[in-house]
């Protein structure tokens, strides 16, 4: 039996652009806590919002349209609002539109590694 050695995915880090809105409230970098990061990304739906974020952004943030999700919109809100809220992703508000970035930088430096399991993560479904 051979081992099948895969390729580390490449994260993708988009500059930040000037003039960009306040974000919402988050936690600071050194109040990011390993069991509460855990606990967002332990729904596989978040789990998987961070991994196209990581690996496929096209801009610096990105709208909840923008990912694809067939869930209702309050389904989604909560998921965003979770994911902020455990210092995984950092959102601004544009006019009525939420964006989101993850904070790879804040994430690596408190927790070196997580964000790279994170898009090596392979979902159940496409295994």
């Amino acid at each position: 039996m051979s081992a099948t050695v895969r390729e580390a995915p490449v994260i993708k880090v988009v500059p930040e652009p000037d003039d960009l809105p306040e974000p919402l409230p988050e936690p600071a970098v050194e109040d990011l806590r390993l069991e509460t990061v855990l606990g967002a990304l332990s729904d596989p739906l978040r789990l998987r919002i961070v991994q196209k974020l990581l690996l496929e952004s096209e801009a610096f943030d990105h709208s909840c349209g923008w990912f694809g999700l067939d869930r209702p919109k309050s389904s989604l809100t909560h998921h965003f609002k979770a994911l902020r809220e455990a210092g995984v992703t950092r959102q601004r508000q544009y006019g009525l539109e939420r964006r989101s970035h993850v904070r790879v930088a804040d994430l690596d430096a408190r927790f070196p590694g997580l964000l790279a399991l994170v898009a090596a993560w392979t979902p159940p479904d496409t295994a």
